[in-house]
């Protein structure tokens, strides 16, 4: 079967079996080791990519669902010489530790971000019109994704500290 996805604004024309995940296309055809594959059942985020900016985890997406679709990976969003605002942060803050996790957990607070950012409600927040940027914000948004290395307040800060970094 083949597919054409657009990765970190580069098309990709990929022959695949209809039963690949998007995680395996993503690691194992286009070379992208970035996107972890954790616990591969959707429990762990550590495969979480932006499909059409928003989140998924790439270890329950299968490859032909996502033809034509503008997928972004850890590597569409900074370069060891040019780190975003959330590496920088994670990296200032320490909210890496192992560092297994951290491109899901980057990917998924770019997410966050941009959620709060469009005033997009969570389970805490207080109204349906928006949501304020609180550190119980922050958690529930990223309950999707584990850390073993329990740096969750690391985490939580680096995002804070790169939010404001965005504002």
């Amino acid at each position: 079967m083949k597919t054409t996805l657009t990765v970190n604004a580069k098309s990709h024309d990929v022959e695949h079996d209809p039963r690949r995940t998007l995680l395996d296309t993503l690691r194992d055809d286009l070379g992208l080791p970035g996107t972890k594959k954790g616990c591969d059942h959707g429990q762990c985020g550590a495969c979480t990519v932006l499909v059409n900016g928003t989140r998924v985890n790439a270890c329950l997406c299968l490859t032909a669902m996502h033809d034509g679709d503008e997928i972004t990976t850890i590597e569409g969003i900074g370069t060891p010489e040019r780190l975003s605002a959330l590496q920088k942060a994670f990296v200032e803050k320490d909210g890496y530790q192992c560092g297994y996790c951290t491109p899901g957990q980057i990917m998924s607070a770019t997410a966050l971000l941009q959620e709060l950012a469009d005033g997009a409600p969570s389970y805490v927040s207080d109204a349906l019109d928006g949501a304020a940027f609180t550190d119980e914000e922050i958690a529930e948004r990223m309950s999707g994704n584990l850390c073993r290395c329990s740096a969750y307040p690391l985490i939580r800060e680096a995002i804070a500290m790169a939010a404001e970094a965005k504002q």
